[in-house]
């Protein structure tokens, strides 16, 4: 008998689909998330139906433009599939100016590629996604010492670096992100941008911006190519990070 209980432990640790299978249920213990399912979800399982996606969420992208203030969730329902845009969200406050964040308290929001890597339904801004900067990239070219940390997508529509929407959207963009963690997506991508190219003000703002900073022209350049990509395929590159810390498309 000790023998069966060990090994079904040994099995749920090493089984990931175990582990996500039971994430969504570890959530619907915190009271906010369980308000949130009561109140958003038959919603949310209607707009998802209309989208002609399955609800719950499978696959969800996430992507930030600074300037814009803009905070698009795209969702497919596999792999095979491209990405469809489900909502777009103000981001209702915004700290520092375009650029990436280099270090601590210097309360920028950071400009690059990331993922999700916690939920917190216990957030002092309602509920909270952490991003998981400093990535690879961060790790090279920010402080050595004292990049910062601490990055999230959260309610409160208050901010020090961070990405704020409202309480009801924060609350429809963490069930859809954890209904994709249950269902297998253990790194939900989120890409954040200066600006919105493709929009004609943005883009001149974003070039006067950087008429005098040839080392931020250059990584404004790098991380284009990861929204032309997408805009273009509606799916996203493999992107890597070389030894000097800049963003390779692949």
């Amino acid at each position: 008998m000790k023998w069966f209980v060990q090994f079904i432990l040994i099995m749920y640790l090493v089984n990931p689909l175990v582990a996500q299978s039971n994430f969504m249920e570890a959530q619907r213990n915190y009271p906010r998330v369980a308000l949130a399912l009561k109140t958003k979800e038959d919603t949310l399982k209607k707009q998802f139906e209309e989208a002609h996606l399955q609800w719950p969420a499978q696959q969800v992208y996430i992507r930030s433009f600074k300037y814009d203030s803009q905070l698009e969730v795209w969702v497919r329902n596999n792999s095979t599939e491209s990405f469809k845009l489900f909502k777009t969200y103000k981001v209702c406050a915004l700290s520092g100016s375009l650029g990436p964040k280099r270090i601590e308290g210097d309360y920028q929001v950071p400009e690059g590629f990331y993922y999700i890597n916690a939920f917190n339904p216990n957030s002092t801004y309602h509920l909270s996604l952490s991003l998981n900067y400093p990535n690879a990239s961060d790790q090279l070219l920010s402080d050595s010492i004292k990049p910062g940390n601490d990055i999230y997508i959260h309610g409160s529509c208050i901010t020090v670096g961070c990405i704020p929407i409202m309480d009801n959207q924060i609350e429809e963009l963490y069930l859809i992100a954890s209904y994709a963690k249950n269902n297998g997506e253990d790194f939900i991508p989120v890409h954040i941008f200066p600006v919105r190219y493709n929009n004609p003000k943005s883009s001149e703002f974003l070039s006067k911006t950087t008429k005098d900073d040839v080392e931020y022209q250059h990584f404004s350049a790098k991380i284009r190519e990861v929204y032309d990509y997408f805009e273009q395929h509606k799916k996203l590159p493999v992107i890597s990070v070389n030894k000097k810390g800049e963003y390779v498309v692949l």
